[in-house]
């Protein structure tokens, strides 16, 4: 059913209610033209949210996955240039550089960059110039990106042990961490033997956490709504000879 401006106010509200009912946060529907007017504030998320709408290339549970991990990411850490891997659209970086400015660019990284991700870009810079030449794409294996210990590494839901290879890219820069594991593979992740005690996955992240802290970080473990993901625990460490802001 699409929005007809046309409609008399009272049933376009209506129609705005039967929408809004509908509107599951964990929705793997993509967002259109005809979904803006769900978003009519004018916060910093509903203006996303309008520009992921007008680009017309994103199912609105990416959308609320990367807000809610990038505002947690800037609640800790600032500056620093992003580096996103396993990106998928780049989504994270746009928002990261939105909520704080101070970082000079960002280096969005992975094997396969979707064709509309530069779609999903060039909407996002029209609404905000200021991004323009500050994101740069590169489809490369994660393996192949260059880290300092100035950068913020994050990922949102590499899956299976690609998490793992995004953690000891961090760990050899010395550089902060932000992840969002998913598809956790119990036969080729580390569960640390926790098994016995809780369930697989969390085994997994627990083990996760614990290396972090082996290796000389501060361990922060987050989540993020679960009615956008059951997947929701964002781990995030930054090394202890360094500042978390």
């Amino acid at each position: 059913m699409k929005a007809n401006p046309e409609l008399h106010p009272l049933f376009f509200c209506i129609y705005l209610c039967i929408v809004r009912s509908d509107m599951k946060k964990s929705s793997k529907n993509r967002l259109t033209l005809h979904q803006q007017a769900l978003f009519p504030k004018e916060t910093l998320f509903d203006k996303i949210a309008r520009a992921v709408c007008r680009s017309q290339t994103l199912p609105r549970k990416e959308l609320y996955e990367a807000w809610e991990v990038a505002k947690r990411i800037r609640r800790h850490f600032r500056g620093g240039r992003i580096v996103d891997l396993a990106c998928g659209h780049g989504l994270v970086s746009h928002i990261l550089l939105l909520l704080d400015d101070t970082s000079p660019n960002a280096l969005a990284v992975d094997t396969h960059i979707p064709e509309n991700a530069k779609t999903l870009s060039q909407t996002l810079i029209k609404t905000w110039p200021r991004l323009k030449d500050r994101i740069f794409f590169r489809q490369m294996p994660l393996e192949q990106a260059e880290l300092s210990s100035r950068d913020i590494v994050v990922s949102v839901h590499a899956c299976g042990t690609l998490t793992d290879t995004v953690i000891e890219k961090a760990l050899s820069a010395r550089a902060k961490l932000a992840v969002l594991p998913c598809c956790h593979d119990l036969a080729a992740c580390d569960t640390g033997g926790l098994e016995g005690w809780m369930d697989g996955p969390l085994a997994v992240d627990a083990t996760r956490a614990f290396k972090l802290a082996c290796k000389g970080y501060t361990v922060m473990t987050k989540k993020i709504p679960v009615e956008i993901t059951p997947k929701n625990r964002l781990l995030m460490a930054y090394p202890n000879d360094g500042e978390s802001t």
